[in-house]
């Protein structure tokens, strides 16, 4: 079982979009696929028109009684592709992986358990930095990192290597991509290859900004179940490619 993560230190970058359609390419690829959504705004669970899941759940993932997390597992519209919907109280979960040494560790004992069923848990991290996240970046196989090619951007993505270099984390699990790109601006058509060239790492498949990811929402369902041939659906097929040749 590998996991996943769809990790970003900045918001609205579409690291929820990568989630889902990774998470649905996989189902369609007959991957048994499981999507846990960390973000307490519970959009992946939304995209799959999955309720929120109950108020107890972020102490439940932490309970000595781990098992009974998988009963709060929903089955999507899709063949092998199951949601674990996040909840407003997911907020607190974070600090009580703290209370917790080697949150990491304890962390992917919690998805071992949940995997057991899965060949691959695909996670969806809140943004920013803390407990959660660092539990994240070290109990993940793969960490995708969407990065739109914009300065500010650029320096998150500094920042998450410094971080996760101080920490102990292998660099090597962080897989990150463009996201939203515009070719027609020339402020995305120098940071690409800037960046490229500092971080050999980066998945060579950029994601461009698409209204049909915008109307993921609208339509509640990943971009392959609505816009099959379209230029963003090929574009994710291509990535998910990269991560799994």
């Amino acid at each position: 079982m590998k996991v996943l993560s769809c990790y970003s230190l900045k918001g609205g970058v579409g690291k929820t979009a990568a989630a889902v359609n990774i998470a649905d390419l996989a189902a369609r690829r007959d991957i048994k696929t499981l999507l846990v959504d960390l973000d307490p705004q519970g959009a992946s669970a939304f995209y799959f028109r999955v309720k929120p899941a109950k108020a107890k759940l972020g102490k439940t993932l932490l309970s000595a009684a781990n098992s009974s997390v998988r009963d709060h597992i929903r089955e999507s519209d899709y063949p092998n592709l199951d949601i674990l919907p996040a909840h407003q109280n997911f907020r607190k979960f974070e600090a009580l992986l703290a209370d917790h040494n080697k949150g990491g560790k304890r962390l992917r004992r919690i998805l071992d358990i949940l995997g057991k069923d899965y060949q691959l848990l695909v996670l969806d991290c809140p943004p920013g930095l803390g407990y959660l996240s660092e539990a994240v970046l070290h109990a993940s196989d793969i960490v995708v990192a969407p990065i739109i090619p914009t300065t500010l951007s650029e320096r998150a993505f500094d920042q998450l290597m410094d971080f996760i270099k101080q920490k102990g984390i292998s660099k090597k699990k962080i897989r990150p991509f463009f996201s939203m790109v515009q070719a027609q601006k020339s402020l995305h058509r120098r940071t690409i290859p800037r960046m490229l060239t500092h971080y050999p790492q980066f998945l060579r498949t950029p994601i461009p900004f698409s209204k049909d990811v915008e109307n993921m929402g609208e339509r509640r369902a990943p971009l392959s179940r609505f816009a099959a041939t379209r230029p963003a659906t090929r574009a994710f097929s291509m990535l998910f490619d990269e991560l799994f040749p």
